[in-house]
């Protein structure tokens, strides 16, 4: 990892707060001028510190309020079986992160839906499907405390 000066972390900042700022509002919040700002930002997108942009959604009008982290346990556990569960659970739109873990579990998935019913057709109708599942333990979140996508730098 190269090392990244204040000016660089100033901006990362920034773009976590805020992703629409333009490269002249940037400018202006560091007191510099545009080029070397939107010099700065094609370095760390290319560097890849920016993966990418994103529009943050809210998940209460788009009817996605209740939100559940799935522990998976698979019964086998081969490379070409492994292999399979996660292309498979990657394709489930319900699943909006999926973890590999150490622990009782393989897995840790992170699952949004409406309601309870439609979180047990996921299990029954979806999850169910996949092959070599050993079991799934679910805990439901019942307030959200503290979410960020911000990270710590």
């Amino acid at each position: 990892m190269q090392t990244l000066d204040k000016t660089d972390v100033a901006i990362l900042k920034l773009l976590q707060e805020n992703a629409h700022y333009t490269t002249k509002e940037l400018s202006e919040k560091l007191f510099l001028s545009s080029t070397p700002v939107h010099e700065r930002i094609k370095r760390l997108e290319k560097k890849g510190y920016i993966r990418k942009y994103v529009a943050l959604l809210n998940p209460i009008p788009l009817q996605k309020s209740l939100t559940v982290f799935c522990h998976v346990s698979l019964r086998q556990h081969e490379r070409e079986i492994g292999n399979k569960f996660v292309k498979d659970v990657v394709a489930l739109k319900e699943v909006t992160e999926c973890y590999n873990v150490s622990g009782d579990y393989d897995f840790m998935l992170k699952v949004m839906v409406k309601d309870m019913p439609e979180y047990q057709h996921f299990i029954m109708n979806k999850l169910g499907s996949i092959p070599n599942i050993g079991n799934t333990h679910s805990i439901f979140v019942m307030g959200e405390i503290k979410h960020t996508t911000s990270l710590p730098i």
